[in-house]
């Protein structure tokens, strides 16, 4: 049997009052394209960020990878960006399965790639915060 999974799934935008929501699938060319995306932030992915990432680099990957030396994450860092992820539930108390959390930027790139796959952390969602946003100079 195999299990058939629409990729369209984790591509998504929403808000609320306080912050934008964007599905970790999103490649940086379909977040340019999706016209629901705020200018602003395509205005900060055009300028900042695509001089450090290609463009055809997921939310998910770019996220997983990003480190403390690199522009884009200096970039994220101004914008209060958190990181929705998967994740090991506590293997110390034997349990079974996957839980959420929200990291930082901050303490997301300070996690090393082996800590990462150590707690199984699956990127899921990029969260920015509207006044962070709003107060950007770009």
């Amino acid at each position: 049997m195999q299990n058939i999974v629409n990729e369209d799934d984790f591509k998504y935008y929403m808000q609320d009052i306080e912050r934008y929501y964007f599905g970790a699938r999103y490649n940086y060319n379909e977040l340019l394209n999706n016209e629901m995306v705020p200018f602003k932030f395509k205005t900060v992915i055009t300028k900042y960020i695509k001089d450090d990432v290609d463009l055809d680099t997921s939310l998910e990957s770019h996220l997983y990878y990003i480190n403390r030396d690199g522009f884009d994450y200096k970039v994220y860092r101004q914008l209060h960006l958190r990181v929705r992820t998967s994740q090991y539930k506590d293997p110390l108390k034997h349990e079974k399965g996957f839980k959420e959390k929200v990291y930082t930027i901050e303490q997301l790139a300070k996690l090393s790639t082996v800590e990462k796959e150590e707690r199984g952390i699956i990127i899921r969602e990029l969260i920015i915060s509207k006044l962070a946003l709003f107060g950007f100079s770009v």
